[in-house]
């Protein structure tokens, strides 16, 4: 049997706690724009909260952290692949160096 195997499959408490984590960050993620001394801070701690809810729906809503390695694996890959992607695509039409 694979490792993925041998992993007890989540219970509704489960779901319900990273509901409430998820709850939590969205309303940190709230509070943060309403905070005027974090000035250009917002934008850097908006992203690490969007990241962090992104990783947590994707591991556990969408069982990725139950799937093959290989699986896992190329959908990482992909989400590594598309801002670099991108990036090249900005920087190709100025857009990162101020063109």
């Amino acid at each position: 049997m694979t490792e993925a195997a041998h992993r007890p499959h989540p219970r509704p408490r489960d779901y319900w706690a990273i509901a409430l984590v998820l709850g939590v960050i969205t309303a940190a993620e709230v509070t943060v724009t309403y905070i005027d001394a974090l000035g250009g801070a917002v934008v850097p701690l908006l992203l690490v909260m969007a990241a962090a809810k992104f990783w947590l729906v994707v591991a556990w809503f969408m069982h990725l952290r139950f799937e093959e390695p290989l699986y896992r694996n190329l959908f990482v890959i992909g989400l590594i692949a598309a801002p670099v992607l991108f990036g090249a695509v900005l920087f190709t039409f100025g857009v990162l160096i101020g063109g």
